[in-house]
């Protein structure tokens, strides 16, 4: 059958398409290069400013993240792998912090770079699905009003460059799906095979698009050798932090397991109202629009799949428990779609009352994202703002902290520091510490969570005092211990109710065991 006939019978376009031929090589099915509209340079560009400015000016507000800190900590450990994740984010914050500064401002410039990169490539996703210069300067307004977007942009997060990513993957798929030319297939493993080196969820994101493929009839793509190609592409850029994980027993399956078991119910509960918090209210027409554009209009119908991947993932991630926000990235694809739709309603009747209302929803959606997801508010005024985003009160408090830690080490004689250790619960206490430690004259940190494990245990001549570190909450730590008795407890300063509020700080006389003994129970996941 000619492949031109089974792409129009399949709903794909054929003006500009190319289409293989039975030797491999392309040509044109139509008079056209390739059948979009010019891409919209100028709006998208002023967006992208307008993005990176805010990011920029933000950046150094209140301060790193805990997350940051682990990062921080891991680029002078690099490996192909952790125990939580690939290398890419360690490497990447450790490339941020030789450049810019080891300072929240100066890691957070990778940050802002990969949400602008995002919102170009939503842009391109909405072209790719025929919008014009109008739609497309809606959908990058949308997404870079996103809180999604804008928080991702705040802070350096795997989730950050996961988001570049899997736009970029749908952005391609479209691309495929479009032009009927499987040599796209092999970009596709490229842009996957760095997902992986960033983030195993794409795995996730991988499913959902073949069960789309399959449920929307369009095995064909499947069966086209430059899919093999693709994956070859993939599986090179990916092998070596597979085979991390493969020879050190697949950690990261315990580390998902265990986010399931903590959160599963609570994710599940939390999934649709925090799809449409994280993504903001005020867009919930614009990608409801998206969808309505791939399942009505026929101008739309050989991009389905995307449509069809959505409610799949969003049911695996109800199944696995997973967090809300893994699903997100297809919805902003989604409402990439919802970008010309948009553009088409304020183009009809009166088009000055209807610019204006799309302009104050957009307006309305930046400002609703940028209270919930940057740090504009005073620190003590984040209470309810924590209740969305709990992620910006963890910026709160960690000089503060490691002074409390200080203050405890000094109940210490002098003649015992040599043999001391200062043991934390969590990576971001130990993280903290080793960032400001040394300006307090503190040593660096131990601790058993995640790849901290790994980078440890004390040596066994460390035999004198232990300072802990807990959260208020938890007091497992004290069976490891001797003679513990508490000498300080956190407080930010500002009232800010994060995990590290309120925390704990006990000197003890010295271990239950030798280190070497104790490690491997003193390791955990989450």
């Amino acid at each position: 059958m000619d492949r031109a006939a089974d792409a129009a019978r399949e709903g794909a376009p054929t003006a500009g398409r190319r289409v293989s031929t039975r030797d491999g090589r392309s040509r044109n099915a139509g008079h056209q290069a390739s059948g979009l509209a010019p891409f919209a340079t100028a709006p998208v560009a002023s967006v992208v400013v307008v993005l990176a400015g805010v990011l920029t000016v933000t950046s150094g507000r209140y301060g790193f993240h805990r997350d940051e800190l682990y990062f921080l900590a891991a680029s002078r450990h690099l490996a192909w792998g952790y125990v939580d994740q690939p290398p890419l984010t360690p490497f990447l914050t450790g490339v941020a912090a030789a450049l810019f500064g080891e300072t929240p401002a100066g890691l957070r410039v990778v940050a802002t770079l990969a949400s602008a990169a995002t919102v170009v490539v939503v842009a391109l996703v909405a072209r790719e699905v025929g919008a014009g210069r109008g739609g497309q300067a809606i959908a990058s307004c949308c997404a870079a009003a996103s809180g999604f977007v804008l928080g991702l942009g705040h802070m350096v997060s795997t989730t950050t460059f996961d988001l570049l990513a899997w736009v970029t993957i749908c952005w391609l798929i479209l691309r495929l799906l479009r032009t009927g030319d499987g040599r796209w297939w092999v970009p596709i493993g490229a842009a996957v095979g760095i997902s992986v080196l960033n983030k195993y969820l794409v795995v996730l994101l991988l499913a959902a698009l073949l069960v789309a493929l399959l449920a929307s009839g369009r095995r064909r793509m499947l069966r086209s050798g430059w899919l093999a190609v693709g994956a070859v592409v993939g599986l090179a850029l990916a092998g070596p932090t597979l085979w991390w994980q493969a020879t050190h027993g697949w950690p990261q399956l315990t580390v998902a397991a265990g986010i399931s078991s903590d959160d599963g119910v609570e994710n599940r509960v939390s999934f649709v109202p925090l799809l449409i918090l994280q993504l903001s209210p005020f867009l919930v027409p614009v990608w409801v629009a998206g969808f309505a554009r791939f399942w009505r209009d026929p101008a739309t119908r050989w991009a389905r799949p995307i449509a069809w991947a959505f409610p799949v993932l969003a049911v695996v991630v109800l199944l696995v428990g997973g967090k809300p926000y893994y699903a997100l990235p297809l919805l902003l694809v989604v409402m990439a779609a919802g970008g010309e739709a948009v553009a088409a309603w304020a183009r009809r009747g009166r088009r000055a009352a209807r610019r204006v209302v799309v302009g104050m929803g957009i307006a309305a959606a930046g400002i609703n994202s940028a209270l919930a997801a940057l740090p504009v508010l005073p620190p003590d005024a984040l209470s309810v703002v924590n209740a969305i985003n709990k992620e910006q009160g963890e910026q709160v408090g960690w000089p503060a902290f490691v002074t409390a830690v200080a203050s405890g080490w000094a109940e210490i004689p002098p003649r015992d520091r040599p043999r001391a250790v200062i043991f934390t619960q969590n990576y971001g206490q130990a993280g903290a510490i080793d960032r400001y430690g040394p300006d307090h004259g503190l040593p660096m940190a131990y601790s058993g969570h995640m790849s901290y494990a790994d980078w440890g245990p004390p040596p066994d001549s460390a035999d004198g005092p232990v300072l802990t570190v807990r959260q208020k909450d938890d007091a497992g730590l004290e069976r490891f211990f001797t003679g513990c008795r508490e000498v300080a407890r956190v407080d930010n300063g500002v009232g800010v109710d994060n995990q590290e509020q309120g925390g704990v700080i006990e000197l003890c006389s010295g271990t239950v065991e030798p280190w070497s003994t104790l490690w491997p129970r003193l390791r955990h996941f989450y």
